[in-house]
């Protein structure tokens, strides 16, 4: 599968091109363009892009489409999408204190100056420890996950 998204990608992209590959297409590809790039040439799949159905809708950030879109129904990816989303689509939720270091470390990935390419590879690493810690989470609450390891 291919999919196409901005350039520049931060949390919310990130993140659902690594549950994309984690959970949908694991050799899936990605092509990074302007946010003005006409997109009718371009034979991939759109996400966190103006009108594509992978993307910000009713309050609610692109991952979470994502699960939507691909019925990804694992209770840990959508508290993993509410973390996301109260981070890339602020409000007036107060993000909990256990998760006080998702945005600072996407911020410092950002300001490294990597390729998006790069910024995926790195970022799924702290998607893997986000989703870890939302497992965790779930787990002392009493819920588990049927996520693969």
């Amino acid at each position: 599968m291919r999919f196409v998204t901005r350039a520049n990608v931060h949390i919310d992209r990130i993140a659902t091109a690594w549950a994309i590959r984690r959970f949908i297409d694991p050799s899936a590809t990605f092509v990074f363009v302007d946010r003005t790039e006409d997109l009718a040439d371009i034979d991939a799949t759109p996400f966190d892009m103006r009108g594509a159905e992978i993307g910000h809708h009713y309050g609610r950030c692109s991952f979470e489409a994502l699960l939507d879109t691909y019925e990804l129904r694992d209770p840990v990816l959508r508290r993993m999408g509410e973390v996301i989303r109260m981070i890339d689509v602020p409000a007036d939720d107060e993000l909990p204190p256990v998760y006080q270091w998702v945005a600072p470390a996407f911020d410092q990935l950002r300001a490294l100056g990597t390729s998006d390419e790069e910024r995926l590879t790195s970022g799924a690493l702290l998607c893997d420890r986000l989703y870890r810690e939302c497992a965790e989470a779930a787990v002392s609450r009493g819920r588990g996950s049927s996520a693969p390891e």
